[in-house]
């Protein structure tokens, strides 16, 4: 019996946004992978927040478990994300007219160094400030980060018209409002089931459900201010996205929410 299309864009999806195995006996398929992004998010960001959980279970300081688990994120995506963010930040700080020449250089410029030390800092920053609260804000950015690329997609016209890559390549398959379908079921169960699973008082539930919506904003936000100041969007600036979405998330939540 073959496997359903979902199914196959799933598995592809998971091949393309980790480096983890892939499954075994199905045939994975790329057409429809970036509406899955959100779940592959909660994976990689479950495995960070397990990384957390095990290693502060055996008296790790908290500054070296926050280290790891960046690390970890950073390698289970396999710089995907990161290298987008670095590219899109040399291709704005060189100007709109060789921005695409910047971002396709395959060295890295200052303003891409910048970006990743900024983005990490913050990142270490907010994690330490969440202290035992850091594997939930984990999963909550990392998938409102994979949901940005989904506004770009919609939103904005592809950079490099005429030319393959990853944004046309997904571009090309989608089929409007239904990308954001498997992200609007994970956001309706998080709402609803996983709070009143939790043995906690509502006021602790209504910090559960105000912090899983921390990060709709970014989510928009960023993929639209960046899409109107390239005039469009790439493979390079969904990566960007991605890692900002995920660095504000993970700032707000550190803002916001009680210290752990």
């Amino acid at each position: 019996m073959r496997a359903p299309l979902w199914l196959r864009d799933l598995a592809g999806a998971w091949i393309f946004y980790s480096v983890l195995p892939a499954w075994p006996g199905l045939k994975p398929r790329f057409e429809r992978i970036a509406r899955f992004a959100p779940w592959i998010g909660l994976v990689l960001g479950g495995l960070q927040s397990f990384l957390w959980l095990v290693l502060i279970r055996a008296d790790w300081p908290t500054s070296a478990v926050t280290l790891l688990v960046i690390g970890l994120g950073a390698w289970l995506s396999g710089g995907l994300h990161l290298d987008g963010l670095m590219d899109t930040a040399d291709g704005l700080a060189a100007g709109r007219e060789r921005c695409l020449q910047a971002m396709d250089d395959s060295c890295v410029g200052a303003s891409g160094v910048q970006a990743l030390l900024v983005v990490v800092l913050l990142q270490i920053a907010s994690l330490l400030r969440l202290g035992s609260l850091a594997p939930l804000a984990l999963l909550i950015a990392a998938f409102w980060g994979r949901c940005a690329p989904l506004w770009a997609m919609a939103r904005f016209f592809y950079l490099r018209e005429g030319q393959a890559g990853t944004a046309s390549f997904h571009r090309r398959y989608r089929k409007g409002w239904q990308e954001a379908l498997p992200a609007c079921l994970v956001l309706l169960l998080a709402l609803t089931v996983v709070p009143s699973l939790m043995i906690v008082g509502w006021p602790s539930q209504m910090v559960l459900m105000a912090g899983i919506g921390v990060g709709v904003l970014p989510a928009f936000l960023v993929p639209e201010l960046l899409g109107r100041r390239l005039g469009g969007h790439s493979g390079d600036s969904y990566g960007a996205s991605v890692v900002l979405v995920e660095t504000i998330t993970l700032l707000l939540l550190a803002v916001l929410l009680p210290a752990g």
